[in-house]
């Protein structure tokens, strides 16, 4: 009886961003469910004895953990009121917080990164080769928005030329008129349209060759 009431009573919440970011911050067991009391503390204070209580540690080894995540910056000291009005110091978790947050948009960019080669591999009918991708990355350190990459892969491929060359031509001649959105490119392509006063379809629109055109 006495284990089930045990089992009944409220349990520490693990975050799975906390688990994950615990295995690249390379931490301590011990350090680990540091962070895992004060992630599930109210209050926040630093209260040895009911930290080493909670978690069955020594205080020794609450001390020295939660002096080195002191010292790794992944925890700190704020002075606050409590609420007796008196200055006191709590735990923060704010630079854990950043550093969660952070792997989590590196994690998205790097899956948007990732999308991109396989809509080349899509619209190529094949893998791309290790110098393909290369020449991609490229574009993206340069600062060429996926959105962009994917207007100019499409254009290409309109266009019958399944080859990088093209494409980074085009993308240079884009960057050189200030296109920076697939709104930008409609945009133009229509412009390009009336100055020429062209009455083809819409479908037309986009055969239009950019390395060609020097109208600006």
């Amino acid at each position: 009886m006495e284990v089930l009431n045990y089992f009944e009573k409220p349990k520490f919440v693990v975050d799975f961003y906390l688990i994950k970011s615990a295995k690249e911050l390379n931490l301590s067991l011990t350090e680990f469910l540091v962070l895992m009391y004060f992630q599930n503390s109210v209050d926040k204070y630093f209260d040895i004895n009911n930290v080493a209580s909670s978690l069955g540690l020594s205080e020794q080894e609450i001390l020295t953990s939660f002096n080195s995540l002191i010292s790794k910056k992944i925890l700190t000291l704020e002075t606050k009121k409590d609420l007796s009005k008196k200055m006191t110091e709590v735990v923060s978790l704010d630079n854990l917080y950043k550093l969660i947050a952070s792997d989590i948009a590196k994690t998205k960019k790097e899956e948007s990164t990732e999308s991109i080669y396989q809509k080349f591999e899509k619209e190529f009918g094949r893998a791309i080769s290790s110098m393909e991708y290369e020449i991609i990355s490229a574009w993206i350190e340069k600062g060429y928005s996926e959105e962009l990459i994917t207007c100019a892969l499409k254009e290409a491929v309109y266009n019958g030329v399944n080859n990088l060359r093209y494409i980074d031509k085009i993308l240079f001649e884009w960057n050189r008129k200030g296109i920076k959105s697939s709104n930008d490119v409609v945009k133009h392509l229509s412009n390009h349209k009336n100055e020429k006063n062209n009455n083809k379809s819409d479908k037309e629109l986009f055969d239009y060759n950019w390395l060609e055109d020097d109208s600006e």
